[in-house]
């Protein structure tokens, strides 16, 4: 997409999202009140007394609200629910496999063994009878969350907050980074995640990301064109891998401010967790300060003012330094391996919107890669000398 098509096409982020779930509200309603009977206790009769399937649904997981009443300990009581299930084969899935349960067993563990801030989660169901795809039931909290429709970078309740607001959110989304990241022997809390039965090291385990990713792109492209780009960003990766990545830990994976739930401007929930891994602390780092950067040089292709001087690579490492002690390493090598990463979802979304209708296949397969400038910069090596002197190491 162009610089002038961002501008002209204010609904480019909708595009390769399903337009319709895969129930009727009415059916699935009535499908989760006979489910629920399966899980809670004899007696509890449980009544689904409203749902809701969010018109701007995931791209990965469909997501349903419902408000639930059951009975339990003699007492009769109303629960507000979330249901994230994994989306059939026929919606071309953003991803190859969806393990819900694996999501479910990670969110667990992370409110078990750190303080970040995590809803309740209730069940998880393997099976596909009641909902048409695995899924699992959290509990449902209110806050606000920074828009990715359109991108809160293009005027939102963030942007036009107080400076001292925006900064105590940005300071407290690294802290959520940090307080993860303090979990102990994150591959014995989070087994399902481990790739071997031994603890890994932060080298051992970028590198098994690394080839995982590589396994995606490959995956993403089976069945359509391949990206020039994306391959020389691999190769890229491969030559530069630092040799000294530092500690194993759990990382969240989609660490970016747009799957917090705030109050007040402090994180009340975090969400999504369908990307997270073990490896180096960089991974996560690079990625919340990329995601917005792409955000940020979106808003800058639609010649709007953006937020230049929120989550600033520097201000983010000097902020996990502060509350770590660990000084954030190779960052020119984890944001571009960030914006590498996010290059093949964003291809395979574009695929997805080929499949859809809702765009066609260009000449240049590139093309599909809306920050395609960003990682040419970022592979050219001139991308962070283009961005205002703050945001250099």
């Amino acid at each position: 997409m162009t610089p002038e098509t961002v501008g002209a096409d204010p609904d480019y982020a909708e595009l390769a999202r399903p337009g319709e779930s895969r129930n009727d509200p009415a059916e699935m309603l009535a499908s989760l009140e006979r489910w629920l009977g399966t899980v809670l206790d004899l007696g509890a009769n449980p009544e689904v007394t409203s749902l809701d399937v969010p018109s701007a649904n995931g791209m990965s997981n469909e997501t349903v609200l419902f408000d639930a009443t059951w009975t339990e300990n003699g007492t009769r009581s109303e629960h507000r629910l979330v249901a994230r299930i994994a989306p059939p084969a026929s919606a071309a899935p953003l991803f190859p496999s969806y393990d819900l349960d694996q999501q479910f067993q990670v969110m667990r563990a992370v409110a078990a063994h750190t303080s970040v801030p995590i809803p309740r989660v209730y069940w998880s169901e393997s099976t596909s009878d009641a909902l048409g795809g695995e899924f699992f039931v959290m509990e449902r909290l209110d806050g606000e969350v920074p828009p990715d429709v359109m991108p809160y970078t293009f005027g939102s309740w963030l942007s036009e907050a107080p400076a001292e607001d925006r900064a105590r959110l940005q300071h407290a989304s690294v802290r959520v980074l940090a307080e993860l990241h303090a979990m102990a022997d994150p591959h014995r809390a989070c087994p399902s995640l481990a790739t071997t039965d031994s603890e890994p090291t932060g080298a051992s385990a970028l590198r098994a990301h690394v080839e995982g990713q590589r396994r995606y792109y490959e995956w993403a492209t089976a069945d359509g064109p391949r990206s020039p780009l994306i391959e020389r960003g691999l190769d890229w990766i491969e030559a530069n891998l630092p040799s000294d990545a530092g500690p194993a830990v759990l990382c969240w994976g989609d660490s970016r401010i747009g799957n917090i739930m705030y109050r007040d401007f402090e994180p009340a929930a975090v969400l999504d967790w369908e990307m997270a891994t073990i490896g180096p602390r960089e991974l996560d780092l690079g990625w919340m300060i990329f995601l917005h950067r792409f955000f940020e040089d979106l808003a800058a292709m639609a010649g709007l003012p953006g937020m230049p001087d929120f989550l600033r690579r520097e201000d983010v490492a000097r902020s996990y330094l502060e509350l770590t002690g660990h000084r954030p390493e190779n960052l020119d090598f984890y944001t571009l391996y960030a914006a590498l990463r996010h290059a093949v979802i964003m291809f395979r979304v574009q695929c997805r919107a080929v499949v859809f209708g809702q765009a066609e296949l260009p000449a240049n397969p590139d093309e599909m890669i809306l920050h395609r400038a960003t990682l040419e910069a970022m592979l050219n090596g001139t991308y962070w000398a283009s961005i205002t002197k703050g945001d250099t190491e």
